[in-house]
Order: structure tokens, then C-alpha cells, then sequence
């Protein structure tokens, strides 16, 4: 069976609590050094199993369901399990000011939470039970950015995996979110969306004139800070720019009813992948939501296999070797 260590991050000033999540030893072979993977969670504040996060900020999201069907598992948690069950290790993490991590959710901007995933990268390359030459990156949602802005500086990632990812700035983004959502009435039923929803036209109108802080109200009267430098950055670093950069093997995941990345996202981020030379494929699921909550575990496996699949060797960096052979016997 998988093995879960709970581990600590040094993250700048900040720790994030995060889960590693090792195969069943019979699963690798005796002495082998295990690939991993890094699993990044979406938008607004999730946990390390990429599920809102409710332990943190219970009066931001609706109460969890108690009907015998119970909570759906989150997206990353999910992911850990099958890449698992395909002999790779994987780390998630709650992101600073969530679940059991230090910070404020509000107060982190876009380029923090990027050098956040390098050092949670750093953290996996650290461990000598791990393959430093087979390495991959699983974004979800604004994860996928944190994933190729990582990937894009760093040569020695094997192939990246995004799902839900959006392809332009954040403004678009947003704004044909807010129109699915106020059709279909998806996640309208947590304070925060509600709010971020009602208010997407003055974050976005603040952002551009270089506020800095917006204090968002809640429905039920909380005002929540919100810095503008993540909104600010997040429209100007549009995820297909970034695209251009990256040549590594790239999947693209998308369920066809995302409320919050439309699916034709998808078309646009696998046009710039391919002026990168980069390796693309591209599935979408039918009837599945931005979480994936509605694909059935054996879609979830494939999806890990596949990531599981493209981990092949890298070389490294001189700096990497010397990681490497001090952590040989």
C-alpha cells in the first residue's frame, strides 16, 4: 500500500505543511531511487488535497455535505494515490495561509507562490530516496501557471501535466468564469466565489490601477484583504506567453463543464506548447467539472499512468549531481 509521511517546507520566512506520498516498496524496484511528481492546487484558498479549504477559512465556503455520499476526495489527493499505484512519489502542500501552513492567503501574490513551488521542488530533489532525474510537475488550475512558470527555468523537469489550466490573462479568465457561473449557478453557493463574482469588475479595474489591497465583502459582512498584486500579475502573465518557453512532453487535461477555465482554454495553451516544440496531447473529459470530481477513478489513473509514463531521465546539472551522489548509500 502507499506510504504518507507528513512533512514541513521552508518557504522564504514561512513553512507549508504538506504530504508526501511515497509507492508500496514492493511497487519499486529493491534499492531504485523512486520518480516524483509535484501536484499544484487551483484557484482561491484549497488544501494540500486540493479541496477548499474549510479547516482555515470555514466561513468563506459552504459547510462540506453530511448525506451518506459524503465529500468527494480532492483533485490532488486523488492523483497522489494513482501516481502511487504507478510507483511515483508525489508532494502536495497547503498553500501558505491554508490548512496547516503559515501566511495569509490573501496577502500572497502570484511570483510568491511560484518561488513557493520552487522550494517545494527543492524539498523533493532533497530527498535521496527520490530520482532527481525523473521529475514532474501536475498543475490544476492556477497551479498549471505555478507549473510552467517552474518549468520553464528548470531543464531538468520531465513532463508536466495540466489540468483545468487557463490560456490567457487573468481578466478573461475571470470574467467568462463569472459569465458560466452566473448561468449555471456552479460554486455561487460559497461566500467567496459569490463575492470574488460580484466584485470581479472592481478587482480587476483596482488591480490595473495598481492598488494594492482590496477588501473584498462577503456576503455575510466579513471584508476580506485581498492583495492586488496577485490579480495584477496573474493578468499580466497570461499562461500561453509562458507556454512559449517550455519544451518539455505536456498533457492537457479539461473537463467540458469547467466552471472556471473554459475549455476552449485548452485549444489556445496546447497552440502555444507546440511553437515551443514541446510534446502536446490533449483530453477532455464530457461532463466533468474543473475539480474532475465527476471522473471515475479508473479516468484519474489513467491520467497518473500517463505523467507516470513520461518521467523518463533528464540530465543534470552539475549542482544536481552533487545532491545526487551525496545521497548514493
Amino acid at each position: 500500500m502507499a506510504r504518507s509521511e507528513l512533512v514541513q517546507v521552508s518557504a522564504g520566512r514561512s513553512v507549508l505543511a504538506g504530504t508526501l506520498t511515497l509507492p508500496d516498496p514492493a511497487a519499486t524496484q529493491p534499492g531504485a531511487r523512486i520518480p516524483a511528481v509535484l501536484l499544484l492546487p487551483s484557484w482561491l484558498p484549497r488544501g494540500r488535497d486540493g479541496g477548499w479549504d474549510r479547516v482555515g477559512h470555514p466561513a468563506w465556503f459552504a459547510p462540506a455535505p453530511t448525506d451518506d455520499a459524503g465529500q468527494p476526495r480532492g483533485l490532488l489527493a486523488r492523483i497522489a494515490d494513482a501516481l502511487a499505484e504507478a510507483g511515483v512519489a508525489s508532494l502536495r502542500c497547503d498553500p501558505r495561509g491554508c490548512g496547516a501552513s503559515d501566511g495569509s492567503w490573501g496577502e500572497t501574490d502570484l511570483f510568491t507562490r511560484i518561488d513557493d513551488a520552487r522550494d517545494m521542488l527543492a524539498f523533493l530533489r532533497a530527498d535521496p530516496r527520490l530520482d532527481l532525474r525523473r521529475t514532474g510537475l501536475f498543475g490544476h488550475g492556477e497551479g498549471a501557471t505555478l507549473a510552467l512558470a517552474v518549468a520553464g527555468g528548470d531543464a531538468v523537469i520531465s513532463a508536466v501535466t495540466l489540468v483545468g489550466a487557463p490560456a490567457r490573462g487573468f481578466a478573461s479568465v475571470l470574467r467568462a468564469g463569472v459569465a458560466h457561473r452566473s448561468r449555471t449557478g456552479t460554486d455561487r453557493h460559497h461566500p467567496l466565489v459569490a463575492a470574488i463574482d460580484g466584485w470581479s469588475e472592481d478587482l480587476i479595474e483596482r488591480a490595473e490601477r495598481g492598488e494594492p489591497v482590496f477588501r473584498l465583502p462577503l456576503p455575510g459582512g466579513e471584508r476580506v484583504p485581498l492583495s492586488l498584486a496577485w490579480v495584477e500579475q496573474s493578468i499580466r502573465t497570461p499562461l500561453r506567453a509562458l507556454a512559449t518557453i517550455v519544451d518539455r512532453s505536456t498533457s492537457l487535461v479539461h473537463g467540458a463543464a469547467d466552471a472556471w477555465s473554459d475549455p476552449a482554454e485548452c485549444a489556445l495553451l496546447a497552440e502555444a506548447l507546440r511553437t515551443a516544440a514541446s510534446s502536446v496531447e490533449r483530453r477532455l473529459l464530457p461532463g466533468c467539472g474543473h475539480d474532475l470530481e465527476e471522473a471515475s477513478d479508473g479516468v484519474i489513473g489513467e491520467i497518473a499512468a500517463d505523467l507516470a509514463d513520461r518521467l523518463q531521465p533528464r540530465d543534470l546539472p552539475p549542482v544536481l549531481v552533487a545532491i545526487e551522489q551525496m545521497g548514493i548509500g
